[in-house]
């Protein structure tokens, strides 16, 4: 069996994990509720007193976890919700967790206060195209990629949402112009190539991605998504030696297994939930790092 069909499947599990779920809150005993009373009282008022978190803090928590920076900048962002810095980092958090309505919300809330904010158009349109919905994040990208003409996040942006909504030549159109903006840049590229992939192309998404992969600033996910382009097309050889380099070898030996029970006619395919991944984050269309 051709593994061309199959391919957009694959883009879509090159990486992919569950988002981890967060943790219930405690239950409220039932033997003392004049404390809770006291203690709600108290923490609300803390809370209406406390100042926001320094800039070394925020840093601190800018190199946690999805799930971490979310009860953080949640917690920042209930201080002040006109604050763009902690709006828009916990639009991104809430996205990294799959939680892309709540993100969406979030951005659109701040948008309410700030039409203008960039940044908080950018996480609005990543945020419906993660959850799939594309069409609705076209029109705030589009008024960012109006806001900063030389901006190439909205135009690799926009060529996603394109491609999800079967633009195919808009897609194509913007994602030429963000390589204009920003040539050679690897998340253009590797957004360009999963299009690719998607038609059916792999040797054009190999040779996008081999472009991607010899940038300095290219990501490891670009490098596997390379090698399992590399594997679809039968070349396990050069497919193997880049994911022993870039993962560990149990993954390693399960994407290979993956890749060879695809390449081989007479086996079972896997189901797509089975399939194997490479690494934490998911190189899907709601991952893809356009902006």
């Amino acid at each position: 069996m051709s593994p061309m069909p199959a391919l957009l499947a694959t883009v879509a599990l090159l990486s992919l994990s569950a988002a981890p779920a967060v943790a219930a809150a405690p239950v409220q005993s039932q033997g003392a509720p004049q404390n809770a009373v006291q203690s709600g009282a108290q923490s609300s008022a803390q809370s209406a007193t406390r100042a926001p978190a320094s800039a070394e803090v925020r840093a601190a928590y800018d190199r946690m976890d999805a799930l971490a920076r979310s009860v953080f900048w949640s917690g920042e962002h209930d201080l002040n919700p006109a604050d763009p810095v902690a709006a828009i980092k916990l639009a991104q958090a809430l996205r990294e967790l799959g939680r892309y309505d709540q993100a969406a919300q979030t951005a659109q809330a701040l948008l309410a206060l700030q039409p203008a904010n960039l940044d908080a158009l950018l996480e609005l349109g990543r945020a419906h195209i993660g959850r799939g919905q594309a069409f609705y994040g076209i029109a705030p990208l589009e008024k960012a990629r109006d806001l900063a003409p030389r901006d190439w996040r909205a135009y690799s942006l926009l060529g996603v949402a394109y491609e999800q909504v079967r633009r195919f030549d808009d897609a194509r159109a913007a994602w030429n112009q963000a390589l204009v903006l920003s040539p050679d840049n690897p998340d253009v590229l590797t957004n360009a190539a999963t299009a690719a992939l998607t038609h059916g192309d792999a040797p054009g998404a190999e040779a996008l991605l081999r472009r991607a992969a010899a940038q300095p600033t290219a990501s490891s996910k670009v490098r596997q998504t390379l090698a399992m382009t590399l594997g679809l097309q039968g070349k396990m050889g050069e497919a193997e030696q880049i994911l022993r380099r870039e993962l560990p070898p149990e993954l390693a030996d399960q994407n290979l297994a993956w890749l060879a029970a695809r390449n081989t006619p007479a086996a079972p395919q896997p189901e797509v939930a089975s399939a194997p991944s490479t690494s934490e984050t998911a190189r899907t269309w709601s991952s893809l790092k356009g902006g």
